[in-house]
């Protein structure tokens, strides 16, 4: 079975750093941006198969970039990973199109599992 490619897509180097790290070790390849402009780029370039999204970032926001990747002919599932926790910012997430949306802080483990569950709901027909 061939690895699913994750975009990570954050402005802070650090959290770039250490989930690249953690999905690697899951066995997942990781991809980094650290703008949603940069992110589109590389959805272009690299064609992940999920993309975690931060909102709160330089250039090209989360919301701005969401509405980009779900515009495409061919769009990967997006998770967004955002510190904006409040209902209606999930609401807006989702109705833009994210498939999940988890808060920060957030546990490595529940990012795995969601990724792991929306990659698999990509698979049922």
């Amino acid at each position: 079975m061939t690895r699913k490619k994750v975009l990570i897509v954050d402005d802070d180097p650090d959290i770039l750093l250490f989930l690249r790290i953690d999905l690697e070790a899951e066995g997942f390849d990781a991809v980094l941006a650290s703008d949603g402009e940069t992110a589109l780029r590389r959805i272009d370039e690299e064609h992940p198969d999920l993309v975690l999204l931060d909102v709160m970032m330089p250039v090209l926001d989360g919301w701005a970039a969401l509405q980009a990747i779900t515009a495409l002919p061919r769009p990967p599932r997006v998770i967004v990973l955002s510190a904006k926790s409040s209902a209606r910012d999930k609401e807006r997430g989702l109705a833009l199109g994210a498939s999940r949306y988890i808060t920060k802080p957030f546990e490595v483990r529940e990012v795995v599992d969601t990724i792991r569950a929306v990659l698999a709901e990509s698979l049922t027909p």
